[in-house]
């Protein structure tokens, strides 16, 4: 699954560790709002790697976790939504509105394939000191540049180049930023 191969989404190891984990982001989803040590004690156990003073808000939704990693002072809003089939690296820095959503899972355009479960993932990563807008669904594959801002809404199909401004659908630069 990590190596970007075809795998069988509908294997049961992996539908067991689907299932664990739904079942841990539901403890997740319970804690006090303010209880930001149990937060963070949760995240350091369920992530791949956290570095300083990470927050997501709840609720917070992801395939498997390990393959999730934050570098430090990531900030994250309520809604956030990753299918981490692949590995998703946010970098430091880094703030993320409500309801954005983060795909590494590719599905086969032929619905024979489809249908019997094939899937390949394709990693994204996040630079540091980027500020992603609410409702921004980034796509399987993609890089955000360093110091990228992101608009509310947009889809990024495609990587960004570093300090640019990007809005719509596809994401495009509309002003670089230095």
């Amino acid at each position: 699954m990590l190596s970007g191969r075809p795998y069988d989404a509908l294997h049961p190891y992996l539908i067991e560790k689907l299932e664990r984990s739904r079942e841990a982001l539901a403890v997740y989803n319970s804690l006090p709002p303010n209880d930001y040590a149990a937060k963070e004690e949760f995240l350091r156990g369920f992530l791949g790697a956290v570095g300083s003073s990470p927050v997501i808000h709840q609720p917070f939704r992801c395939d498997y976790g390990e393959n999730i990693t934050l570098s430090d002072k990531v900030f994250i809003n309520f809604g956030f939504t990753v299918l981490d089939e692949a590995r998703v690296a946010i970098g430091s820095n880094v703030f993320i509105g409500p309801n954005v959503s983060i795909y590494t899972a590719c599905h086969p355009l032929d619905s024979a394939e489809r249908n019997k479960g094939t899937e390949w993932a394709e990693g994204v990563t996040i630079g540091d000191n980027v500020w992603i807008g609410g409702s921004v669904v980034i796509l399987p594959g993609v890089t955000i540049g360093e110091g990228c801002v992101v608009g509310a809404g947009a889809v990024v199909s495609r990587s960004l180049e570093p300090y640019t401004l990007n809005v719509g659908n596809p994401a495009r630069p509309v002003k670089k930023l230095r």
